[in-house]
């Protein structure tokens, strides 16, 4: 027996690309908002149809709000229409942003290694951005997402 094939995406998504680097976020990325305007995508641009067969593996399985990365899962039937409908996601909220693909992989293993690299690179950007700003609990916090990250399974 052949196992259900997926596959997954590491997307970067850049928040309103006119605002000060120093300023505070708009909005805060959670899986539930990126999900939720994904699927909205899915449905204006594909259909209800579209969406119903885009739903039966999609799943936004990491969002890291420091970095703004995002691990989502698809079907391997269904990824070129979600990735798709990603790209053309031009808001959360009323926070315009946009979607850039980092990497593709069929195995979730892949992709976490993609991510951990890519976190930990734009961590050190962002501790350079921020400065002495930086708090304790930022640093907590990425700590907590990167261990998240490393936890991930199918």
């Amino acid at each position: 027996m052949v196992g259900f094939k997926n596959r997954y995406m590491v997307m970067e998504v850049f928040l309103d690309p006119n605002r000060d680097l120093l300023a505070v976020d708009p909005i805060i990325i959670t899986q539930f908002n990126v999900s939720k305007a994904i699927k909205d995508s899915l449905l204006e641009n594909f259909g209800e149809c579209g969406l119903a067969s885009s739903l039966g593996s999609f799943q936004v399985k990491y969002v890291n709000p420091i970095t703004k990365l995002c691990i989502i899962r698809a079907s391997r039937e269904e990824y070129q229409k979600v990735w798709s409908a990603t790209t053309m996601v031009r808001s959360i909220g009323n926070c315009p942003v946009l979607f850039n693909l980092l990497d593709l992989s069929g195995s979730i293993k892949a992709c976490k290694n993609a991510s951990l690299k890519c976190d930990e690179m734009k961590f050190e950007q962002h501790k350079l951005v921020v400065g002495a700003s930086l708090t304790a609990e930022v640093n907590q916090q990425m700590q907590n997402c990167l261990e998240k990250i490393k936890t991930l399974e199918h």
